[in-house]
């Protein structure tokens, strides 16, 4: 179908990477709706199980620091075996998880399939599936590619979360998860009739360019693919840039998945806001993003992509620190997601042109891994920190204002980032 489907797209002058962009905004759009899910079910599972909040936090914190750690790795499979394949293999193991879970009674179930098994498996595409898909099919537009493909991460983790949230007051936290579950389904069917590796598997050159690029041999065992990860992270950790973009991308986990994706129903649940309502600001903030992540690749393809990420840190770390002195009111909460909303993920955009332009575009996705592993670590702290402030203090007001300060420090790190001649890694 897609050999077909890219001939009759050619005689309109139409580039088949769109549709592989396509494909791909869909499969990174369910992950995220079910990487995000379980923020609904919070409440839910605390009234049906008795759980603290801190012990279901702790779950979800395992599953973001699995869907960072394997990041890397999971570069190095798409590399080795295919994007097409890895992408299957993920939202086989989601649905498994999810399927799984809807029996599940003890914490410890919890913590194995909401945390390992769902964090293994959204952590084989996770953000390094955009990063690949950008260097491989576009030469021009990256950026506002990976803008794209980065608005569907955000867009997924938030657009969903009404609808889940209005099921799950009428008929509880299980029929959420089947939804997640056909959606899942949906995607996987049209990666498996639509997606391609590579721009050479149907004889084209890659968007904007005229040369078709060939795949690399790939002659290395299993034991050798395994160790290529640690050899980059090396390699690269050798470079400061990469120590600036990883503790930024650190900052930007703290102050978004980990803990306004995870803990804002809850906080709006402390003051009195409904979930459906509390949902729906979250949702305000994916249409936001949405808009503000398309137009961070638009400016990362044309200005300093430094001072594009310390523009959003500042306002992302002020929207922050005002959330406090809000009397969370319609009003109030629209004004802050609006704001906050504007550099979810706007951050990513400039943070992949970053890389690929300080250390090439063939090992640029492993490295990003490695980054995107720290956004995730800084994920799965505040996601657990939420849940001990919520725990230890009753509030969980000093875990947001913490990341709102930090947003700050995280302005000022990205401007020192070096922007010299390409790092050369071994084996690139």
């Amino acid at each position: 179908m897609s050999t077909a489907l890219a001939r009759r797209l050619a005689t309109g002058k139409i580039h088949y990477g769109w549709v592989v962009l396509a494909a791909t905004f869909l499969t990174m759009l369910v992950v995220a709706g079910a990487v995000g899910a379980p923020g609904v079910f919070i409440v839910p599972l605390q009234r049906e199980f008795g759980w603290t909040a801190a012990d279901i936090s702790a779950a979800l914190a395992i599953r973001f620091l699995l869907f960072g750690l394997i990041g890397p790795f999971a570069a190095a499979f798409m590399n080795r075996f295919g994007v097409r394949r890895m992408m299957l293999i993920s939202l086989g193991i989601v649905t498994i998880g999810l399927l799984l879970s809807l029996g599940m009674s003890q914490l410890w179930q919890l913590v194995l399939l909401w945390g390992v098994v769902i964090g293994l498996g959204t952590g084989l595409t996770a953000m390094v599936l955009g990063a690949t898909v950008a260097t491989r099919w576009f030469s021009d537009r990256r950026g506002l590619v990976m803008g794209l493909l980065s608005a569907s991460t955000a867009t997924g983790q938030l657009a969903f979360l009404p609808l889940l949230a209005g099921m799950t007051d009428t008929l509880g936290w299980r029929s959420p998860v089947l939804l997640v579950c056909g959606a899942i389904l949906l995607a996987a069917l049209v990666v498996l009739l639509l997606m391609r590796d590579r721009p050479s598997d149907l004889g084209l050159p890659p968007y904007g360019d005229s040369a078709i690029q060939p795949p690399p041999a790939q002659t290395i065992g299993f034991g050798a693919l395994l160790m290529t990860p640690i050899t980059v992270l090396r390699d690269a950790a050798k470079v400061p840039t990469f120590w600036f973009l990883f503790l930024s991308f650190y900052i930007c986990g703290a102050s978004t998945n980990g803990l306004v994706q995870t803990h804002f129903i809850a906080l709006c649940g402390d003051y009195g806001l409904a979930a459906i309502g509390a949902a729906s600001m979250l949702a305000m903030m994916g249409l936001f993003d949405f808009g503000g992540t398309l137009a961070s690749g638009w400016l990362s393809d044309r200005y300093d992509n430094r001072w594009l990420l310390f523009w959003y840190y500042g306002l992302r770390g002020a929207s922050l620190l005002y959330l406090p002195f809000s009397d969370f009111s319609l009003y109030s909460l629209s004004l802050f997601a609006v704001f906050y909303g504007l550099d979810w993920v706007a951050t990513v955009p400039p943070t992949v042109k970053l890389t690929a332009q300080r250390f090439g575009p063939e090992r640029a996705n492993i490295v990003f891994g490695w980054i995107f592993a720290g956004h995730q670590l800084g994920a799965a702290s505040a996601a657990m920190a939420g849940g001990l402030s919520r725990t230890v203090w009753h509030s969980y007001m000093p875990a947001f204002v913490a990341a709102g300060l930090l947003c700050l420090i995280g302005a000022g790190l990205v401007l020192m980032i070096n922007r010299g001649r390409p790092a050369i890694l071994q084996g690139a």
